[in-house]
């Protein structure tokens, strides 16, 4: 079994639960668009089952990337390609394939494309049901040569399926990863697979914030990691997009999930600070 070098073992989170009455006097909009430059996107336009740029993108090829997850992520368009209507379409089956029960898709920006700071952003529609675990999330271009987590991991968007209403922002780093990361979850009234949202962080040298369709619902500033541990948001980041079936973080399907699912994609877009 093929396995990319840079993956690890990752946690099962605790999460800090908030009501989306309380996030509604707390929430601030972002800066806005015009302090920004864009600086790199994926609308993801062409023909039903184009498989994404090989210029900007790459296949992760495998299975259990460390967190007992259920599928076998391969290349394959039945598992990531374009759905004709300006989407990309990640899409997890429920079918026997290389000795695993489920077959899905991963893929990422190392080597093609990787930022220090600014905004990255998505456009996306999730999937639901027990056991389906999406995620936008950005890791150190230098894992290579610095093992996770020194290398850093901003988890943009998490989401489990089996709680349509919540997503999850994540930071980890050496000494608050895994059970540690520093991790918050922002329950709202909407289903997240029932419309696109857009997911995103800012990023600058000293603070990291996190908000769905403009809305900042979590920061993390620099001055307020746990005593004793590093600041490593300082290098660049690629990007990783990925459906996860199973695993430590949701569990297994059920008899309820409903399959295939599709994480759908309409937009990646990444700026920097005009």
């Amino acid at each position: 079994m093929m396995r990319i070098p840079f993956m690890f073992n990752r946690r099962q989170v605790v999460m800090v639960m908030l009501s989306a009455a309380a996030l509604a006097t707390s929430c601030i909009k972002p800066p806005t668009a015009a302090s920004y430059k864009l600086v790199w996107k994926d609308d993801f336009d062409g023909p039903t089952g184009q498989q994404p740029e090989a210029s900007r993108w790459k296949y992760d090829v495998g299975t259990d990337w460390g967190n007992a997850q259920l599928e076998y992520d391969t290349a394959r368009p039945e598992n990531v390609s374009l759905d004709g209507q300006g989407h990309l379409a990640i899409t997890a089956r429920k079918e026997t394939y290389l000795g695993q029960q489920y077959t899905s898709g991963r893929i990422n920006t190392n080597g093609l494309f990787s930022q220090n700071g600014g905004r990255f952003e998505a456009r996306m529609r999730l999937p639901a049901g027990r056991g389906m675990w999406p995620a936008f999330w950005l890791l150190g271009a230098n894992i290579s040569s610095v093992p996770w987590p020194g290398c850093g991991e901003i988890d943009i968007m998490e989401a489990r399926g089996q709680e349509p209403t919540a997503v999850i922002g994540s930071m980890h780093g050496p000494g608050y990863s895994g059970g540690a990361a520093l991790t918050k979850k922002y329950v709202q009234p909407a289903n997240l697979s029932e419309d696109f949202h857009v997911y995103a962080v800012e990023w600058s040298p000293k603070v990291v914030t996190w908000s769905i369709d403009g809305y900042v619902y979590e920061t993390i500033a620099k001055d307020s990691l746990p005593t004793g541990t590093t600041w490593v948001f300082d290098h660049p980041f690629f990007i990783i997009l990925n459906l996860a079936v199973g695993g430590n973080f949701v569990g297994a399907p059920d008899g309820t999930t409903v399959f295939p699912q599709n994480l759908l994609v309409d937009y990646v877009r990444v700026y920097s600070k005009d």
